[in-house]
């Protein structure tokens, strides 16, 4: 399929489209006139309990992608996949790297064999601003550097600013585009970039066509709630809804693009008329916030107790990711719509996903 012929594309594949995620795209593509097959595996990381029978009426195919009989079935009729399948987030400790490495990128290879034997060559890939690393930074010295990844000495002592790698002065944070280096630091950051390797060979092999949407800090209705896999929005609310303090780490200056849900649903229905060939995009508001900002805006929502800045940390976090989304309205003709502070009073309210 070429970039010519996607208009005619009618059936699509949404791998995880029952989670938090993969419902919303599930249902934009709905709306914008395609038919849709749902394949989830009903993953604890994401569903506590079982997963939806169906989502926007649609019935959700119960397997998982590492099983090739049921993907190659799940593939037929099909033109094009969306692949939102991927277990997320931090995780428990190390003893969950077989697992992220299996669901994510075990998986995608068998989607992707299954996807040339069968004759469909557009994928949607969801991943992740977390392949940067950290993001784009400037000495005022040196220019555009990279820092390397934070000492747990500086982090415990409070030194959360990375510094310039030559001279150890502070770095003004800047745009991370598409073209940035690539230094995962953790272990769903290194399967995200995997994935991406993955589907670019893939590509030149079968001249198909992959958009990766590198996600930035999604948040909206139907986020899962307070769990280890769970997004940072959610983390904060959940402790709201439970008259707790929202703790926030680090001293909140932390700067991050946080978009809507319904944006990147939008975003995902764009993408599959992108070109042949691999290309990365960033999917992202193009207006940064800090976490500590994110975390005061929705107290303030919710009428609960004000945020507590600990100081704590956690290992492969990042201290400054704020993305350009020029690539996407430029390509694609994206562009994020809901505003912070509209999005946080509907998530403020808006059901979660048990």
């Amino acid at each position: 399929m070429t970039a010519s012929t996607v208009g005619r594309v009618t059936h699509i594949l949404v791998t995880g489209g029952a989670g938090f995620i993969g419902s919303h795209v599930t249902t934009a593509l709905l709306d914008a006139g395609h038919d849709v097959t749902v394949l989830d595996s009903g993953h604890p990381a994401a569903h506590r309990g079982r997963a939806p029978e169906s989502v926007a009426g649609v019935p959700v195919r119960r397997a998982d992608l590492r099983d090739r009989a049921a993907v190659t079935d799940a593939l037929r009729g099909v033109d094009a996949v969306v692949h939102q399948a991927a277990m997320v987030g931090m995780g428990v400790d190390l003893d969950d790297l077989p697992e992220y490495v299996g669901s994510n990128d075990l998986g995608t290879a068998v989607l992707l064999a299954a996807m040339a034997r069968s004759g469909v060559h557009r994928m949607v890939l969801a991943s992740s601003m977390v392949v940067y690393g950290e993001g784009a930074y400037r000495c005022p010295r040196h220019g555009p550097v990279r820092p390397a990844a934070r000492e747990v000495s500086d982090l415990a002592a409070g030194r959360f600013e990375p510094g310039c790698p030559s001279c150890g002065e502070a770095l003004v944070p800047e745009l991370v585009d598409e073209d940035a280096p690539l230094d995962p630091r953790s272990v769903y950051a290194a399967t995200k970039l995997a994935q991406e390797h993955l589907t670019a060979a893939w590509v030149r092999q079968t001249g198909g066509a992959v958009a990766a949407l590198r996600y930035h800090n999604v948040y909206g209705p139907g986020m899962p709630r307070d769990t280890p896999y769970s997004g940072v929005a959610a983390i904060f609310r959940s402790a709201l809804e439970a008259g707790r303090v929202p703790r926030v780490f680090e001293d909140g200056a932390q700067r991050r693009d946080f978009v809507h849900v319904g944006d990147v649903a939008a975003a995902n229905v764009a993408a599959l008329a992108a070109p042949d060939g691999f290309r990365a995009y960033n999917i992202a508001s193009g207006r940064p916030a800090t976490v500590g900002q994110m975390a005061h805006e929705l107290a303030e929502a919710m009428g609960g107790p004000a945020p507590e800045v600990t100081g704590e940390f956690r290992l492969g976090d990042v201290r400054h990711v704020v993305a350009s989304p020029r690539r996407a309205a430029d390509e694609l003709g994206f562009q994020a719509r809901v505003e912070l502070a509209d999005g946080v009073r509907e998530f403020a309210h808006a059901s979660l996903r048990a």
